[in-house]
């Protein structure tokens, strides 16, 4: 019989409705989904069709092909989840969303404070604004990712510098101002790279001390 090594997750409220279901109504499984025997309070009794009662415990599994997808949902990860040097792709775009909702808010700020003449100037604004901030997180997703992976030292704090500098020449470049650019460069690097220091060391801006 062909097993496929799949960990199913019976905590989901999904799965557990799903299998209930089955349960109660007493409708056939279509093959090769095993029929539900019993259900116990560590694991479940399957009785594979043409097959041999299986017993499953605990809420992981190797279990077999089953004809729906009981498998839960992915799970949506944020920048930190995803590992130093790996996924590029993925981190970069992680951090474009937070540019892009950084520039959002603070388009948004900007033309409450700033009223601008007409709707369309409003527009323009929070589009450049927006724009901008995107552009600039998905180079410093990228920079970083990159940087980790040709230094080999992928939680290397440096690494978060380098992003934060790239960032901050890309905004003296659209701005046409190289002091702009130096500034970035050094005051965005250097916030980068104390925010990857203080993340790996559990730095705390609120809160009690951990003794």
């Amino acid at each position: 019989m062909n097993f496929i090594s799949k960990t199913l997750n019976y905590s989901s409220p999904f799965n557990l409705k799903l299998l209930s279901y089955y349960e109660r109504s007493g409708d056939p499984l279509p093959a090769p989904v095993p029929q539900i025997a019993d259900q116990t309070m560590d694991g479940f009794l399957f009785t594979p069709v043409g097959g041999s009662t299986v017993s499953t415990t605990g809420r992981r599994h190797t279990r077999q092909s089953f004809g729906v997808d009981l498998a839960p949902p992915r799970i949506v990860m944020g920048y930190w989840d995803v590992p130093e040097g790996t996924d590029c792709v993925e981190k970069t775009w992680i951090a474009t969303k937070l540019g892009t909702a950084l520039g959002l808010i603070g388009s948004a700020y900007h033309i409450v404070a700033f009223q601008p003449d007409t709707a369309l100037e409003a527009v323009q604004r929070a589009a450049s604004a927006t724009v901008t901030m995107a552009t600039m997180g998905a180079i410093f997703g990228m920079t970083t990712c990159l940087t980790a992976q040709a230094r080999e030292a992928p939680d290397d704090p440096l690494n978060y510098f380098v992003g934060g500098c790239v960032s901050g020449i890309f905004l003296g470049a659209r701005t046409h101002n190289a002091m702009t650019g130096t500034t970035g460069c050094l005051a965005l690097g250097t916030l980068a790279f104390f925010t990857k220091a203080g993340k790996m060391e559990g730095w705390r801006l609120t809160g009690p001390p951990k003794l």
